[in-house]
């Protein structure tokens, strides 16, 4: 078993999905220092051309189940970074920042992010899909080509290439938290914005209490959020109560609903979360948005879009 090689099933984009989700929310159960040190090996033993081998790191490295927890969150994240890396440029057209990255991770570890690039440019069964500053370790270039023409990543990001500025929202019709149920039919006219997020997701976490901020700052002016958790499409444990306690939790008054398989996939497969998508009164798409992002372009976009006629 070799990092970047593909296991016994082909890496679909629902596999893609339950990957990052098991990564974002596996790190509670990780203790920082035994992740620290798995990097720390990396650090110093990643050799440019030479494939690392999961199993020889198992077997002769890494034997406690603590170290075996923290070496296969790591090992799912080397599939979901090119991904998130070419969907990120491709939906917003800015290279994601280190910390990008590692917000969207859960990366926390000093210099993890770097170690994990630094594992991707040196194996050499990965696309050369990124050029990095060699001082400050940032990227700098994004090929994304590269990453579509590699079948481990294509089906996950094949239907967001295209992007979606200036085509219709898909219709949906979705239950609701509190047992009614949403049609976008129902926000005719209005300007609202789609958020879609899972419990437990850290950059959903940071991301909330802002959007909550955004749509009590725009109350009464044609807009409002529509939070789709997808909690029991990706079949996690989370609970009525503690959806419903982390909503209170952040000051939600926006509707809050389940997301359905329909509506996943009539929004091109949704494999990074957070994902929004800015919706004018006509139903249009203005913005897309892949990951974290700043409440305050958040908020100027919202504002751009209710001041335009």
């Amino acid at each position: 078993m070799k990092f970047l090689a593909l296991k016994n099933l082909p890496l679909t984009s629902l596999l893609i999905l339950q990957l990052m989700v098991a990564a974002a929310t596996s790190f509670a159960q990780t203790n920082l220092a035994t992740e620290k040190r798995v990097i720390d090996y990396l650090r110093q033993n990643v050799t440019p051309g030479k494939p690392l081998v999961v199993s020889d790191l198992y077997n002769n490295v890494f034997t406690a189940p603590e170290e075996r927890k923290a070496l296969d969150r790591l090992f799912n994240i080397f599939f979901k970074i090119p991904v998130f890396v070419a969907q990120h440029k491709a939906a917003t057209n800015r290279i994601p920042t280190l910390d990008d990255i590692a917000r969207q991770f859960n990366l926390r570890v000093a210099g993890e992010v770097q170690v994990l690039l630094t594992v991707l440019e040196s194996d050499p069964r990965v696309p050369k899909f990124m050029t990095r500053d060699a001082r400050t370790g940032e990227i700098t270039a994004v090929d994304i080509e590269a990453v579509k023409k590699d079948k481990r990543f294509s089906q996950a990001i094949e239907r967001t290439m295209a992007g979606w500025a200036g085509k219709p929202a898909p219709a949906f019709t979705l239950d609701l938290l509190n047992g009614s149920s949403l049609s976008s039919t129902s926000l005719a006219g209005k300007n609202y914005l789609v958020y879609f997020w899972f419990s437990g997701c850290p950059p959903c976490m940071q991301l909330s209490p802002h959007l909550a901020a955004i749509e009590k700052q725009f109350d009464g002016k044609k807009f409002t959020i529509v939070a789709v958790n997808a909690d029991r499409f990706l079949e996690l444990d989370t609970t009525d109560a503690e959806r419903a306690a982390y909503v209170k939790k952040m000051g939600f008054r926006f509707p809050v609903a389940h997301m359905s398989k329909k509506m996943h996939e009539d929004y091109g497969g949704i494999s990074v979360y957070p994902t929004l998508f800015l919706v004018d009164t006509q139903g249009v798409v203005r913005r897309h948005y892949i990951g974290y992002q700043p409440p305050e372009t958040l908020a100027s976009d919202v504002r751009n879009l209710l001041a335009a006629k």
